[in-house]
């Protein structure tokens, strides 16, 4: 383990963030909203703080072992969790809601605690808009593209950072014009859906700040009615359901598509067609289901909410125009539980993820084959690609120990005092990113205990980082290797 190199990229990528917060600190100097010293205190000792890091080591930069790949990551995001968290915590926040705000952030989770956001200073609003901004994107995606150029390998960032049976897919040769070309697409679609927002009835500053946290499927907003602020303007919400969708489709789909000028890419995507069919199929259950139940009183009206709700849930961006956990609560739960299927592999959106729904799908289906012909050979496919037996056995060992963390989450959520749905569903919306959940949790977190929002957090990182890369830094093996 090349401890002082870890330590050298840590404040490496220190510094590089700390020009993050410079945009809202400018912002709070111009519009004079008092704030500006909730960010130049953070980017102070940030700046110092990586220099401090880069600096005291002179080990060479050379190829980092997997090891330190998971290390750097997971050292990295607790640490910008607690750096996140300064703007909010000297702008009156307690310690325990100002890191569960910025954790919420990064993760692109859309959970909060801030209640009446109108009353927040204008750069304060920004800065969590933006955290959810480079959070899509990676913090760690965007450090691939620039560790490079400095003779620094990043293949075992990506590897650790993006488990699951796609990831060793590349649609790039090199790795460094992968993760440009993430960038360009990531900038060029929030670009697109802030003038479309601008376009429908939006200020600039609306649709700027809603198009970082639309594309990115994260879910914060600058008011508290979220995009129900918007009601009487419903291009607003086509907008955001088309952007929501894109964020929640494969970056690699939308890179060959857009490398080829052709929407045949699109029509070839497995799993993007599945996740799509899922979308109708809980959009016509919920739709009719809250037509019959006479919730609204028109049938467009029903569908309206019922397709809006079951693609901010499902892409675990988490708007709201309705108060969805007050539905009848078959529909409530089947909406909330929409977000644990999650977008597809290779997209900003969380979850469980369409393609291992898939595989454990295909999985059951071929054991009760082998139990009918015992002597059959059953290859397992997605769409055209046959999966290995490697990449299976992952997603079973990914199963268990999602399952299990969630169950033991859930429970020590309850153990401080949270009901059981608010225990169960709040958990589900940190781990799944989906950030509103049901019960106390439907409009937001700041009812709970700060031991709450503690485990909260952690299952927040849990899930951006799918589980694998947070529980080998905490396993013994992984340090008396």
């Amino acid at each position: 383990m090349q401890i002082a190199m870890i330590r050298r990229i840590i404040g490496l990528l220190l510094l590089l963030y700390s020009i993050t917060v410079l945009p809202p600190l400018a912002l709070s100097l111009y519009v004079d909203d008092g704030a500006s010293k909730d960010f130049l205190v953070p980017f102070i000792i940030m700046f110092i703080g990586g220099m401090v890091l880069w600096f005291s080591s002179r080990t060479p930069l050379r190829e980092l072992q997997s090891r330190d790949g998971f290390i750097i990551i997971v050292v990295f995001w607790v640490v910008l969790g607690c750096v996140s968290a300064l703007p909010f915590w000297l702008n009156g926040l307690e310690p325990a809601k100002a890191f569960f705000e910025a954790v919420s952030g990064f993760t692109t989770t859309g959970a909060t605690v801030i209640e009446k956001l109108q009353e927040q200073p204008l750069s304060i609003l920004y800065y969590r808009q933006q955290l959810q901004f480079l959070g899509g994107l990676g913090v760690i995606v965007l450090a691939i593209a620039i560790l490079p150029l400095l003779g620094i390998g990043g293949m075992q960032l990506q590897r650790a950072e993006a488990p699951g049976p796609m990831r060793e897919e590349k649609f790039a040769p090199r790795l460094t014009q992968t993760a440009k070309s993430l960038i360009i697409l990531y900038f060029g679609l929030t670009l697109l859906c802030a003038l479309a927002f601008w376009w429908a009835g939006m200020t600039p500053f609306e649709a700027l700040t809603h198009s970082y946290t639309t594309v990115s499927t994260s879910g914060f907003s600058i008011y508290d009615e979220s995009i129900g602020y918007f009601k009487d303007k419903p291009w607003i919400e086509v907008i955001a359901i088309i952007f929501m969708l894109l964020g929640s489709l494969s970056f690699s789909v939308h890179y060959v598509a857009m490398h080829q000028r052709s929407l045949a890419p699109y029509r070839q995507d497995y799993q993007g067609k599945i996740f799509l069919y899922l979308i109708l199929t809980f959009t016509l259950i919920t739709g009719f289901g809250l037509w019959l139940a006479g919730t609204y009183d028109s049938v467009d009206g029903s569908f309206r909410a019922a397709l809006f709700q079951v693609v901010s849930l499902m892409t675990t961006t988490g708007f709201t125009t309705e108060a969805y956990y007050a539905w009848p609560p078959f529909l409530a739960v089947l909406v909330f539980g929409s977000g644990f299927i999650g977008g597809c592999v290779g997209s900003t959106a969380g979850g469980f993820r369409v393609v291992r729904i898939v595989l454990l799908y295909k999985q059951g289906v071929r054991e009760i084959l082998r139990l009918i012909h015992p002597s059959a050979v059953v290859p397992l496919h997605v769409g055209d690609k046959l999966v290995s037996e490697r990449a299976i056995e992952g997603i079973l060992g990914f199963t268990f120990l999602y399952m299990a963390s969630y169950l033991f989450l859930s429970l020590l959520m309850l153990a401080t005092g949270a009901d059981i749905v608010s225990a169960f569903a709040g958990t589900a919306a940190c781990i799944n990113t989906i950030g509103p959940g049901l019960g106390d949790v439907g409009g937001n977190f700041a009812g709970i205990s700060d031991a709450g929002l503690i485990i909260s957090s952690f299952a927040m990182i849990l899930g951006r980082l799918e589980i694998f890369a947070l529980l080998v830094v905490l396993s013994p093996t992984f340090w008396f290797k």
